[in-house]
């Protein structure tokens, strides 16, 4: 599944945290501790599997001073680069 798109269906919305990690080097524990959850709660959150409170995802869009839209989503984000 590609990185960008990890909602299911059932409610949890689609992300681009680990797109945005890798941009800045960030490591899921490092961004945990900025934000003061567990690592692995960033994994649940990467794969969909958990989907964040409005205020941890509020903060995760500060962590990564960009609008919370550019981070979660209720439908896929378009793809990025080529798609020949």
């Amino acid at each position: 599944m590609p990185a960008d798109k990890q909602g299911n269906g059932d409610g949890n919305a689609y992300n681009r945290i680990p797109m945005l990690r890798a941009e800045r080097g960030v490591s899921r524990r490092d961004l945990a501790t900025a934000l003061g959850v567990h690592y692995q709660t960033i994994g649940y959150i990467e794969r969909g599997e958990y989907s964040p409170s409005l205020h941890l995802a509020l903060r995760i869009a500060e962590y990564f001073e960009v609008p919370v839209e550019v981070v979660f989503s209720l439908k896929p984000f378009p793809r990025i680069g080529n798609t020949s």
